[in-house]
């Protein structure tokens, strides 16, 4: 009998979203394998890369040392604070231009039409692509175009992204919401645009986690959503996470605790 097919929906969370790295280096540790993937805003951008094959490890390394004007680009506002040519430059790069059909795991990537408030869900083209229209927060960075469709970020309409990854067949959803905490200080107007955000999102979030089989939430504390210099404590508070969960879903597999290693050694 084989086993059955397990999906990971990344939600969004902007900077919070560097939990993700530490979930997965946790699942990778325990060998638990990830058969498709689903990404929301940051979830989609740390999804990506993964999947285009550059390793929880240095993804860790590269949340730590990519400096902010290496992918932001201010303009002058009209529909955003960021244009967003430069992180999407930025993620073409480092996903090699691959297309989300050709990653591995596949990945699909939930964006919102903004004029019809509908959810939009990339399944193929390039994944840089994808990843601009996911991560265009509202107001802050301006609208993406696609297909004459102006696209913000997915968070608007389905912040962790359980429902998508059904929807690739996954028999087993393990969902990862980054946006447990208390809200951080506001400082500036990235602040008062994201916070408004989460606490808009927070009450559509705690209806829809029920819907996945296993659900990982980091506790952020009080690190606001343009903590980007405190990449490296959250990816520590994805790890914590993590290995409270990874023995149900272990068990839930068949499978003994411990690494791959060990089980062989078993």
């Amino acid at each position: 009998m084989s086993r059955p097919k397990i999906g990971l929906a990344l939600g969004a969370g902007s900077a919070r979203g560097f939990a993700h790295i530490g979930v997965l280096q946790v699942l990778e540790e325990h060998g638990i394998p990830i058969d498709c993937m689903a990404g929301t805003s940051m979830g989609a951008l740390i999804a990506a890369l993964y999947a285009s094959g550059i390793t929880p490890g240095d993804l860790a390394k590269l949340a730590v040392s990519l400096p902010r004007k290496s992918w932001v680009d201010p303009t002058v506002p009209r529909m955003g604070l960021v244009l967003g040519d430069r992180i999407m430059e930025v993620v073409r790069f480092l996903t090699k231009g691959l297309a989300l059909e050709h990653l591995t795991p596949p990945l699909w990537v939930v964006a919102t039409d903004l004029e019809r408030g509908e959810r939009v869900v990339f399944r193929e083209g390039p994944a840089y692509r994808a990843v601009r229209a996911s991560i265009s927060i509202p107001g802050i960075f301006v609208p993406f175009m696609s297909e004459g469709r102006l696209l913000v970020d997915g968070g608007v309409v389905e912040r962790v992204p359980i429902r998508t990854v059904r929807e690739m067949g996954a028999d087993i959803v393990v969902a990862v919401d980054v946006g447990k905490g208390q809200a951080g200080p506001v400082r500036h107007i990235f602040d008062v645009i994201l916070q408004s955000i989460d606490i808009m999102e927070r009450e559509m979030v705690n209806a829809r986690l029920p819907e996945a089989d296993f659900v990982i939430q980091p506790d952020m504390g009080d690190m606001g959503s343009t903590a980007f210099g405190q990449a490296g404590e959250m990816i520590e508070r994805g790890r914590a996470a993590a290995r409270e969960v990874v023995g149900e879903i272990l068990r839930r597999l068949g499978l003994p605790e411990g690494s791959p290693e060990e089980r062989r050694e078993d």
